[in-house]
């Protein structure tokens, strides 16, 4: 991919991954911060090579084997979707203002009480306490539900974050997953 494509992919967006009529209900909707140029450029989820989100997902059993951004349209298959809170790509997520955070909260509460997931994972605590007005929030469970929908918070999967490993990011995934699992019962 070109400098001139990335620069091209600049304030893009990409579609949502939601379950269809014929598929699953919605167990879990992840929840990224924002498009970035790579995922913009090429229309998919989480590409930027070195985004931990694909290799997390399957690491903590979301899926049955090690998804491509290309292949996102499988996890519908299985339950899940993929939204952002803001529709914008950026380069950083830091490029967002307060205000685009607040309007893609008010947004994703309109989406969850469409949809209805089981869950709302929300990739990146930091966007999460703007969208939300949660200032104290921090990664896991989280008391507000919208609705009926339950609300995790999980670490940012972008290479960025250097404060989350791999593995310790598969360790709060998985937690959401077995969390999710015993409520489908």
């Amino acid at each position: 991919m070109s400098a001139q494509d990335l620069r091209a992919a600049r304030d893009r967006t990409i579609a949502d991954v939601l379950p269809g009529p014929a598929e699953p209900p919605l167990r879990v909707l992840f929840c990224g911060i924002n498009p970035g140029l790579v995922s913009a450029a090429t229309g998919f989820h989480f590409a930027r090579p070195g985004n931990r989100f694909w290799p997390v997902l399957h690491d903590s059993g979301f899926t049955p084997r090690r998804l491509l951004p290309a292949e996102q349209h499988e996890l519908a298959a299985l339950g899940l979707g993929v939204t952002n809170l803001v529709a914008r790509a950026t380069a950083r997520a830091d490029e967002l203002t307060h205000d685009e955070l607040l309007r893609g909260g008010r947004r994703l509460r309109a989406l969850v009480a469409r949809r209805r997931p089981r869950w709302l994972a929300v990739v990146g605590v930091t966007a999460y306490r703007v969208a939300f007005a949660a200032p104290r929030a921090a990664v896991g469970p989280q008391e507000r539900r919208l609705g009926g929908t339950r609300v995790w918070v999980l670490p940012n999967p972008s290479g960025l974050n250097a404060r989350w490993s791999r593995e310790a990011m598969a360790e709060e995934f998985t937690r959401l997953r077995i969390a999710a699992d015993q409520q489908g019962l």
